[in-house]
């Protein structure tokens, strides 16, 4: 072999051996931070349980991308049967087989699954929650002042109302109002009944004027449904102004989740819980009111029926939940439901009450018994806290996370809810709380006495709480309430 050869042959084995040095290095500080799975061509795999079968499309999706782009850990999500979920995941976690590291659940399940030591103190709490939350958000998964799961999407309520109708009553308005300007210029005073029979072809009226009046005309509080229930020229297919489900607690919490307490913000504390006191039996006395007004038989009460009707062109305004969004979605493709629809947050009772509806938060908590805490804690971030409208276009639910850019106003509208609105309580003791008020509610639209109803409702909690028999002291509520009036003292 020439001395040349020979040579480029000792350099080229000395740089392979350089190489391969560095190699070792780099894989002994990767095999010390890291663990030796990956060097060893395992993945850690994180186990993702839920019982939604709409998330299914999405997670899939989610776990490929997450899969391709992680070379460590794999996400494997599963589909658990609804019934005994919680249960299940206790039973597989304390049998140490096939359990999950990640699971989904409502908020209001999280003292349970915090007990139970199913859900613990999620890591890296600052980049989680605190910049991409709203308060409910934030409050549906804070117990005893510690963060147990990553918000992921919600359910609440929000007023539906028929944006063709608005703007064709608003377009009649303003040209009324045209036509009686032109009328009192021209020196002539319209007689009685005038207004109602001016030709509406006299006078232009732009988009701009629609719109403008349209949004005067939205309602601000739910005594102005009634002012404009009793002023609409409505179509024939009208056949209530406002209808909604008054038998589901659900659509109804609204009339007094401003102020009832039951649990502290983030319903958690069974210290607190004040369920009658003068506001919650006013607002209840109005609640009464509004039976009078919009005459709904609570027996035969609906939501699917209910939302039907709207969408059929039946009512102008009503109440519903996120869930809406697809039916009206689906209505569309079938040729149906061709009106416009907007959302607004439900309004003020009146000038005195305000509201507040309730909240359901689903939730991704950390399995207190997994073995990859960390790594379960960052697929649960991916899932949470980088979602985006691709979200909702593949499961029709809308993502907790403000920083979201929906494409549809509709969906803000209903985060706009969310934002101000009650979360569940988590506590375990409250579990019947729901079908007490919801009974409750029934009785006091159907005539029964607001105070005696809230006051009943009150101590059988209390009962649940506190473990013992409480008897509240009657409130004396001598003020009357008018969803057309002001709050009088008598």
């Amino acid at each position: 072999m020439r001395i040349g050869n020979r040579i480029r042959a000792i350099l080229s084995l000395v740089l392979i051996l350089a190489v391969m040095m560095l190699y070792a290095d780099r894989v002994s500080y990767d095999k010390e931070a890291t663990g030796a799975k990956f060097w060893e061509g395992e993945k850690t795999v994180v186990k993702l349980w839920y019982d939604d079968d709409a998330l299914t499309p999405y997670l899939l999706h989610e776990a490929l991308k997450y899969n391709s782009s992680h070379r460590r850990v794999r996400m494997v999500p599963t589909l658990v049967a609804a019934d005994g979920y919680l249960e299940a995941i206790s039973a597989a976690s304390a049998q140490g087989e096939d359990y999950p590291d990640l699971f989904v659940l409502t908020n209001d399940a999280l003292e349970k699954a915090y007990l139970a030591g199913l859900a613990i103190s999620v890591p890296d709490h600052n980049s989680i929650v605190f910049f991409r939350y709203p308060t409910a958000a934030l409050n549906s998964v804070i117990y005893k002042g510690d963060i147990i799961a990553y918000p992921w999407y919600f359910e609440t309520s929000a007023l539906l109302y028929n944006k063709t109708y608005l703007k064709d009553a608003a377009r009649d308005s303003v040209e009324n109002e045209k036509l009686l300007a032109d009328i009192e210029a021209n020196g002539e005073g319209p007689s009685q009944g005038e207004e109602e029979n001016v030709e509406a072809a006299s006078v232009e009226v732009t988009d701009e004027e629609v719109n403008a009046k349209l949004e005067e005309m939205l309602p601000t509080s739910i005594s102005d449904i009634i002012k404009f229930a009793e002023n609409y020229n409505a179509p024939e297919t009208v056949e209530s102004v406002f209808k909604w489900d008054v038998s589901d607690i659900f659509y109804n919490y609204f009339m007094l989740g401003n102020y009832l307490n039951l649990g502290g913000s983030a319903g958690d504390d069974p210290g607190q819980c004040d369920i009658y006191n003068k506001d919650t039996i006013a607002c209840m006395m109005l609640y009464q009111q509004l039976g009078q007004f919009f005459a709904i038989d609570s027996a035969e009460s609906d939501y699917a029926d209910t939302l039907q009707d709207f969408l059929d062109g039946k009512t102008v305004f009503t109440l519903a939940t996120t869930d809406c969004m697809a039916a009206i979605k689906a209505a569309r493709q079938e040729g149906n439901a061709e009106f416009e629809i907007g959302v607004i947050p439900v309004p003020a009772i009146n000038d005195d009450y305000q509201t507040r509806t309730m909240s359901v938060t689903r939730c991704i908590a950390i399995n207190g018994y997994s073995e990859n805490i960390d790594e379960a804690g960052a697929v649960a971030k991916w899932l949470t806290c980088l979602t985006d409208d691709d979200f909702y276009q593949m499961t029709d639910k809308v993502s907790a996370n403000k920083r979201v850019e929906f494409q549809d106003a509709r969906r803000s509208s209903f985060l706009e809810a969310y934002e101000t609105s009650v979360p569940m309580p988590k506590m375990i003791g409250t579990s019947s709380f729901w079908m007490q008020m919801e009974i409750a509610l029934e009785k006091i639209w159907n005539g029964a006495d607001p105070g005696e109803v809230l006051k009943g409702v009150d101590e059988v909690v209390e009962y649940q709480l506190r473990g013992k028999e409480v008897t509240l002291d009657p409130i004396v509520f001598n003020e009357k309430v008018s969803l057309l009036g002001d709050v009088e003292d008598n």
